[in-house]
């Protein structure tokens, strides 16, 4: 089968190492050194006998014009998360989809766990208190309200990463309580929560609100005024999912106040503008989109496009298929 590459060429070496790579041309027909984030960058020629698409990061559109460059296409092979740059065409077209959004959740859900045990802890804010003040802490007397123990942690949708969070979270002696409209007590119940109905209500119950809805018109803004309102003085937000999810600037007026903690991986826009308040608010711990896949965590991606490779060169269905 020929491929082609359409992502960023300066991502492919770190997803695709020299094992990866060979084991791709042991399976296709690919060319490493044409890497493009323009159709228009590939002969016509040979882009009409392109069956396979790698993409990742960087990848253009695959609209109409593009599906019709390639007649003999049969599969789109994504090493990022969404995909909702193909048109659904596609579809009608018989070509299928395949994504590494269940790899890179792996360590989206890793950071997150990282950072509740840390919101547990007070360990940011413990951090910068003992630099400034430099005297021995009281922990018993000063820090005891903190610990993991019996935390009450809110979860903010059951996607991938969140029910891949929630999994995690069994491990430890936490309280868990879910929002998801889409959700069943049932299925909450088999990942450790206890599913509420009502965003405020989750706020309420929780001293630590972590977010993972996907992003869709109607979530936009979901973590609203009377949600953020709702939580208990001396709660945090950790939001590793999208900056708009969160009403960013309700979520300033609450910290400004210092009734609120937060542990943000993502904003609205991402990156904020030079001199935005989350930068420099002392009860802000600011991450600039570290909770996806970087460094060495970018290989699994390429082992994951690699598997979905073997399967289709198998004639077997992929294993993480996606609907268009």
């Amino acid at each position: 089968m020929k491929a082609a590459l359409m992502m960023d060429a300066k991502t492919l070496p770190h997803v695709f190492g020299d094992a990866e790579r060979r084991r791709l041309h042991e399976l296709l027909e690919v060319d490493f050194s044409q890497v493009a984030t323009s159709f228009d960058d590939l002969d016509s020629a040979a882009l009409s006998e392109v069956e396979v698409l790698l993409t990742g990061w960087g990848v253009p559109r695959v609209d109409v014009r593009a599906l019709g460059a390639m007649p003999a296409l049969r599969a789109i092979i994504h090493w990022g998360g969404s995909v909702g740059f193909i048109d659904p065409a596609a579809t009608a077209r018989g070509v299928v989809v395949s994504s590494a959004r269940d790899a890179n959740a792996i360590p989206v859900a890793e950071y997150t766990v990282a950072l509740l045990i840390l919101a547990a802890k007070d360990a940011f804010w413990v951090s910068r208190q003992y630099s400034a003040e430099q005297r021995a802490i009281d922990r018993e007397a000063e820090l005891a309200h903190t610990g993991l123990y019996g935390t009450s942690i809110g979860i903010v949708g059951a996607s991938s990463i969140g029910s891949r969070v929630m999994e995690m979270l069994r491990t430890f002696a936490v309280d868990v309580f879910l929002f998801d409209p889409f959700a069943t007590a049932q299925r909450a119940e088999e990942l450790g929560a206890t599913l509420v109905t009502t965003m405020e209500e989750l706020a309420s119950r929780c001293r630590i609100l972590s977010v993972h809805a996907p992003e869709i018109p109607a979530t936009r803004g979901m973590v609203s005024r009377t949600v953020l309102a709702a939580l208990p003085d001396g709660s945090t937000v950790v939001n590793t999912s999208r900056g708009t999810l969160i009403d960013q600037e309700a979520l300033v007026d609450e910290l400004r106040s210092g009734r609120l903690r937060a542990m943000l991986d993502v904003t609205d826009p991402d990156v904020l503008p030079v001199g935005h308040p989350l930068y420099t608010l002392p009860n802000v711990f600011l991450t600039p989109h570290l909770a996806g896949s970087t460094g060495s965590e970018l290989r699994r991606l390429g082992q994951a496009t690699v598997s979905e490779v073997a399967r289709l060169v198998a004639g077997l269905p992929f294993a993480h298929p996606m609907a268009i």
